[in-house]
């Protein structure tokens, strides 16, 4: 999207963010399924079309199919629908507001990543200090002994796919519906929140439903630090932004950096 294509209050709001940029060094980073939309992935309930229809071919809803529970009951009937997100994470590559967000990192002290998103591509475009909340869909853990297998993006399965070590069924490194948070992850997220902290924080992409994505909106609006959202859509955390950008992340963020890097 060429600047022209931006309006006047977009305008606005990119030199405002340009301006909370040169005076911060510790920024925090939110990303959702709205990141990864840039590079052709469908958001939340359009990944790979399953999530539109309510139900699936088996009646059931697709959280039910995709949940820990039923991995544990027919894991064969759980990656039916994982294969299925996985091709679609394999066909994209990242896009130029994860290669931005891969330059703020080398360019301020301390960058943090938080995404939502288990494509894996904020850490293929670069960035290496990223909390991946939900997981990886590509690093594949064994349900029986400790190995793990990253896929190949081109890498084809055999559904379930089994331990190359011990032949047992192997599950993506990610949430399923009704699991846990990882408790490292957690901890790595409160320890960037708490101990490092930050000087701003943008949300972007992300409609911030989970407490845990939102909660370092509402941090920073208790702190009285900016508050940035990238979205063109309303969300839960619109009302804490000091400053909104309505627009796509991937022009926003390749926008916002062009015109920072101009200044200093």
């Amino acid at each position: 999207m060429p600047d022209e294509d931006f309006s006047p209050a977009d305008h606005d709001a990119i030199n405002r963010i340009v301006e909370i940029l040169k005076g911060s060094d510790k920024l925090f980073f939110i990303t959702g399924a709205g990141m990864s939309a840039d590079s052709g992935l469908p958001t939340y309930r359009g990944v790979g079309g399953l999530y539109n229809a309510g139900e699936t071919e088996e009646g059931m809803p697709i959280e039910e199919l995709l949940s820990g529970a039923m991995f544990r009951r027919q894991p064969d009937l759980t990656w039916k629908y994982l294969g299925q997100i996985l091709s679609k994470c394999g066909g994209v590559t990242f896009h130029r507001g994860h290669q931005v967000l891969a330059e703020m990192e080398q360019h301020f002290p301390h960058v943090c990543i938080l995404t939502q998103n288990v494509d894996g591509l904020h850490h293929e475009a670069g960035s290496r200090n990223v909390i991946e909340i939900h997981g990886n869909i590509r690093r594949l853990l064994c349900t029986r002994c400790d190995s793990t297998q990253v896929l190949d993006k081109t890498e084809e399965l055999s559904l379930p796919p089994t331990c190359r070590k011990c032949s047992a069924i192997l599950r993506p490194d990610v949430v399923l519906f009704g699991e846990m948070l990882a408790p490292e992850a957690v901890e790595k997220l409160y320890d960037e929140l708490e101990t490092i902290g930050f000087d701003a924080v943008f949300s972007i992409g992300t409609t911030s439903v989970f407490p845990y994505i939102a909660e370092p909106m509402h941090r920073a609006h208790q702190l009285g630090l900016p508050a940035i959202e990238i979205n063109p859509d309303q969300t839960q955390v619109s009302h804490l932004a000091t400053v909104r950008l309505r627009q796509r992340a991937a022009p926003a963020l390749d926008a916002i950096w062009k015109r920072f890097t101009e200044q200093v």
